[in-house]
């Protein structure tokens, strides 16, 4: 099960900062941060790992360092498996575009009260593709491959009854045609309650490693062959979350969350989520992306999605809770994402 510090009524003080948190992010800073997305756009490898997994995170924006109490937490934030207290799996699918299909699958086990042990399985992929060149643009007959993997196994320390700290070491491999790269990441992240209401905060540090290259020979229409390539580094992210329950009783909870991301290879943005769960058995979710600089209103024109919607039903089956959550992204160019996963805690 799920589970929340108590706290005792809504603190307008944390509220109030909250609010005036989004307000100065969103309207101020954006104008002493250059956006420097267009410049920093394609430098980095293994892209599949900036895709979200589990439809509640999705649901809620991707806005999910500082809720990370279920077993999707292996993606977001490793520090978050000791924020819950059973064993958990997880599988997710991803109907992404261009009929790409992303899964994911996850265990948690929790060694002791203060100790858990995760291993989590992405995996990127599509059908197989004609190949064609500038001399044979309608194809050459033959057909190639692409797809990602990656597998990482977790730990994470409840060092006190605040501070919780998680790590994630990852074996990541990209395959295109008879190219592969391969490489090493590491993943680390820490979780915070301030102790003030239900308020609380996290930091990670994400896809940290050196750079990679693909390894294999290729060739040329010239009919040369190559195996000397460009290094990328991957995809390491930045962020900073904060959550908070501004309502909650016993047949209803209102958590609101805010969370700072900051790419290599993009321009710094900011989510804003909600969920609104009823008897710990229907929940809604909502969130929103924005690049920093651009308004909060309205559309983004500078992102690829800009708002997520989502629900989850939550059962008791063979005296395990199953969780069913379902999510839905807009994509401002390439139309829609729905996401789906279900969890199972034991």
């Amino acid at each position: 099960m799920r589970t929340f510090r108590p706290h005792h009524a809504p603190y307008v003080t944390i509220a109030l900062l909250f609010v005036l948190c989004v307000i100065f992010v969103s309207n101020v800073h954006g104008q002493l941060i250059p956006n420097l997305g267009g410049q920093r756009a394609g430098i980095s490898s293994f892209q599949f790992l900036k895709l979200g997994v589990g439809a509640r995170g999705i649901g809620m924006g991707e806005t999910f360092i500082a809720i990370a109490n279920d077993a999707s937490a292996l993606y977001w934030n490793p520090a978050g498996l000791t924020q819950f207290d059973d064993n958990q799996i997880i599988f997710a699918h991803t109907w992404y575009v261009l009929d790409v299909r992303h899964e994911f699958f996850g265990a948690v086990y929790h060694l002791t009260p203060s100790d858990a042990l995760g291993c989590g399985v992405t995996s990127l992929s599509t059908d197989p593709f004609e190949k064609t060149t500038t001399m044979q643009p309608s194809g050459t007959g033959e057909e190639a491959k692409y797809g990602d993997l990656a597998i990482g196994l977790s730990y994470s320390r409840k060092m006190t009854d605040q501070f919780s700290f998680g790590v994630t070491v990852k074996y990541v491999e990209e395959t295109l045609d008879i190219l592969k790269m391969r490489g090493f990441l590491v993943d680390l992240g820490t979780f915070y309650w301030t102790g003030l209401g239900s308020s609380r905060f996290a930091i990670t540090i994400t896809n940290f490693g050196g750079d990679v290259k693909p390894s294999g020979t290729v060739t040329l229409e010239s009919n040369k062959q190559t195996n000397n390539f460009q290094s990328f580094s991957p995809p390491t992210q930045f962020k900073l979350g904060f959550a908070m329950e501004p309502y909650e009783t016993e047949d209803h909870r209102l958590s609101t969350t805010i969370e700072l991301n900051h790419p290599n290879d993009n321009a710094e943005n900011i989510h804003l989520g909600t969920e609104y769960q009823w008897r710990h058995m229907f929940y809604a979710r909502a969130g929103v992306k924005r690049t920093i600089g651009e308004s909060f209103l309205g559309r983004d024109n500078t992102s690829a999605n800009d708002f997520t919607l989502g629900v989850g039903v939550s059962s008791n089956v063979w005296k395990s809770n199953v969780h069913v959550d379902y999510a839905y992204a807009n994509f401002n160019q390439l139309g829609s994402v729905h996401r789906i996963s279900i969890s199972l805690s034991y």
